[in-house]
């Protein structure tokens, strides 16, 4: 492997990232096309939290990935378990990763915290989808991150990153 693309190599071992295939170029370019297509993609969600984390921000990413896996919980005892422990990682004030939300939607959660639904952390999920969308996305598809992984593959004769 060059060694331009040698800071790749730790995003892409199985033994770390549970990856075992590889990311495409053309996976990597419709990242460029939307937000929900970089979220929605095999390896985009890994990639953009592997970037945040340079950016001290993956809390972001990491509840709207919480808040997904939330959602098809279908056990009421586990979903209460689940949304307490979402709840003390990133809405409560002070939380390790507490998230930038506005006070109507911590409010709602914590009154629906004892008998959570399914959706009570819609509101918030939007709000940090919103967030990540107008101000690290578009920061992610300039950063040389980004931009090293799409020449990388440009370049590679196959156009994929294989572990």
């Amino acid at each position: 492997m060059s060694p331009n693309i040698c800071w790749l190599c730790k995003i892409f071992r199985a033994e770390e990232n549970g990856i075992s295939s590889k990311v495409s170029l053309e996976e990597v370019l419709q990242w460029s096309q939307s937000f929900e297509k970089l979220l929605t993609s095999k390896y985009g969600p890994m990639i953009y939290k592997t970037y945040l984390k340079t950016e001290h921000s993956d809390e972001n990413i990491e509840f709207w990935l919480a808040c997904e896996a939330y959602k098809k919980i279908t056990s009421q005892r586990k979903r209460i378990s689940v949304a307490r422990k979402l709840f003390t990682s990133y809405i409560q004030p002070q939380a390790p990763n507490e998230i930038n939300i506005d006070s109507p939607a911590r409010k709602a959660i914590i009154s629906n915290i004892q008998e959570p639904t399914q959706s009570c952390f819609d509101e918030a999920q939007r709000i940090i989808y919103k967030h990540m969308e107008r101000d690290s996305y578009p920061r992610f598809l300039e950063s040389k991150f980004y931009q090293k992984l799409k020449h990388s593959l440009q370049t590679n004769g196959n156009n994929s990153m294989v572990n």
